[in-house]
């Protein structure tokens, strides 16, 4: 028998909240899907607060829909609305803690702007914001490092930085000198971003010779470790900021991402033209937003259009890697900082097969 959404509700409204009502009658059913003998769906608590109090209901609720007719196997996510509290102040260090300043003019150097013990840097570019870049960036390192990757993520976007809220890390790098400065750590990945020095709400008003001064101050003056590679999630369109990458750096390749939709690919073009002038190899082609299925009824509908990315990939003689669909699980992953990647279900399976395609042609 296969079950419906109503017949799966059903269940899950039996099942009680510690603080009084059930999952449905308060609303915090998201994203159900029903694939056959398979349901998934996922748990949205209103805080994070309530939701460290959900393990017993969460595994109540699968074992609810597990007892109907037909069903096989059931996952379900537990989530959170709104942002997590923020961590007590850590006590004050003794003494005056070193100047670093974040910023300024590039000051010259010899030689390329090279990590030390980093294999590979990679850069992800996208020819327009809104395409998802930064997801995929943060799920693709999350996904490499599962599969066994030393993986470095630099938030180059330096106006609109997301990594931090999209990896759950909210810390400011310590640096024990002044100079050299100490990488976060979240989900098996190396991270470092602007957003890590400057207050989220602060808005970064720095011209070119600034930009190009901090993507300095990120590749060198950050004890990287031994890295097997380092995605740099580059800032959309044919700035300061991937040029510099481009030429200072010994940059392995370039990996764009796109919508697949028309307007999306015209700017996706010119970030493939600004890597080939700048004698970057591409080492493949992304199509995000590719599909939406339907969380009550199932159907696959192709909203930004379909197959544009693969035909222009074929075109160009690039890879294609892969086509990732639009996926409310995975925005409040990322919402919430726990990246999709970094669990179970349909969507770490589509990342860990992107990052296993990544190793398997010798990108990483």
């Amino acid at each position: 028998m296969t079950q419906t959404r109503d017949t799966v509700l059903q269940a899950l409204s039996a099942v009680p909240l510690p603080d009084g009502g059930d999952l449905v009658s308060r609303d915090m059913i998201r994203a159900l899907q029903i694939q056959g003998p398979k349901v998934s769906f996922i748990i949205e608590a209103p805080s994070p607060d309530i939701a460290r109090t959900l393990g017993a209901v969460v595994e109540a609720a699968k074992a609810a829909v597990g007892t109907l007719d037909g069903v096989d196997d059931v996952q379900a996510a537990l989530t959170a609305h709104g942002p997590a509290a923020k961590p007590a102040p850590a006590a004050a260090p003794k003494g005056p803690p070193p100047s670093l300043s974040v910023g300024g003019h590039m000051k010259p150097q010899d030689g390329p702007m090279n990590p030390v013990g980093v294999k590979r840097i990679i850069g992800i570019g996208s020819g327009k914001g809104g395409v998802g870049k930064s997801t995929v960036s943060t799920n693709l390192a999350v996904a490499l490092a599962r599969q066994g990757k030393q993986v470095g993520l630099l938030d180059a976007d330096i106006y609109g930085p997301s990594v931090p809220r999209m990896m759950g890390v909210n810390k400011r790098p310590a640096s024990p000198d002044g100079k050299r400065i100490l990488p976060l750590h979240g989900h098996g990945v190396t991270l470092m971003s602007i957003g890590f020095m400057l207050p989220a709400e602060k808005a970064v008003v720095w011209r070119g010779p600034m930009l190009m001064g901090a993507l300095q101050q990120m590749l060198t003056q950050v004890e990287w470790g031994e890295l097997d590679v380092l995605l740099v999630d580059l800032p959309p369109g044919t700035g300061d900021v991937a040029m510099t990458l481009c030429q200072r750096a010994d940059v392995s390749g370039a990996i764009v991402v796109s919508t697949p939709q028309d307007v999306a690919l015209l700017d996706a073009r010119k970030a493939l033209n600004m890597f080939e002038t700048l004698k970057t190899p591409v080492l493949g082609l992304i199509e995000n937003m590719a599909s939406f299925h339907c969380p009550k009824c199932g159907h696959e509908s192709h909203i930004f259009g379909e197959g544009g990315v693969r035909a222009e990939a074929e075109k160009l003689g690039a890879p294609f890697l892969g086509a990732l669909p639009i996926d409310l699980e995975t925005r409040l992953a990322g919402d919430n900082g726990t990246p999709i990647a970094a669990g179970e279900g349909t969507m770490a399976q589509a990342y860990g097969a992107l990052a296993r395609r990544f190793i398997d042609n010798g990108i990483v």
